[in-house]
């Protein structure tokens, strides 16, 4: 997905706050408190048998928590179309197969601010701030035990992939937690607790005037 030239240099009418944050952080359950658009980037996967995915270290299938398994430029053009036009097209991607299953309309019905949440959301952060769609980055961050927890009852509850798979991985996760936050502080996203992410989120609720406007 890219922008055409017009799309491009469009006038600015929303603005991204980058929601990260490790997996199992909170980041879906805090988007949809703040009321605000919500932009789910795992959409933006890479799908199973893409020959730039990544391979775990010691082989055993494909990385899917290093970034090269995400689509940056899709998910970059995403948000700028949403930022200048108010309205983009943006994959349906099934976890449990590896794979887009379709496609939805996403529109920001007018609002002057939306919230782009994923993992990797700190990926894009100085690309954002550099085409002038960025308002905010946060990384949400808290307890490395509560957020295995948490991430492994969402992905047995939704079924993501097979529970041994889901074990070493949440194990690895784990003791990768801080290192995770700790990267993408210095990607540019502001690491916060929940209350704190939200204040500033609630903070960006100003509106755009456009350029030229």
């Amino acid at each position: 997905m890219t922008l055409d030239d017009d799309t491009a240099s469009a006038p600015t009418v929303a603005r991204v706050i980058l929601l990260a944050g490790p997996s199992g952080s909170g980041k879906t359950s805090l988007a949809r408190r703040t009321g605000l658009p919500v932009l789910n980037l795992d959409d933006f996967y890479k799908c199973a048998g893409d020959p730039t995915l990544p391979a775990l270290p010691h082989g055993g299938g494909t990385d899917w928590d290093s970034p090269l398994s995400w689509d940056a430029d899709a998910a970059l053009a995403a948000i700028g179309s949403l930022a200048r036009t108010g309205r983009t097209q943006v994959p349906v991607y099934d976890i449990a197969t590896s794979g887009v299953v379709g496609s939805t309309a996403f529109e920001l019905g007018g609002a002057a601010v939306f919230v782009a949440e994923g993992i990797f959301a700190a990926e894009i952060v100085t690309r954002c701030r550099a085409g002038g769609l960025l308002a905010d980055a946060v990384c949400l961050r808290g307890r490395p035990s509560v957020t295995a927890w948490r991430r492994l009852r969402r992905d047995l509850r939704e079924g993501r992939k097979s529970w041994p798979f889901l074990v070493r991985r949440g194990w690895r996760l784990m003791r990768a937690e801080r290192g995770i936050v700790t990267r993408q502080t210095a990607l540019g996203a502001t690491p916060c607790a929940h209350p704190a992410a939200l204040d500033r989120i609630r903070a960006c609720h100003t509106p755009v005037v456009p350029v030229g406007g």
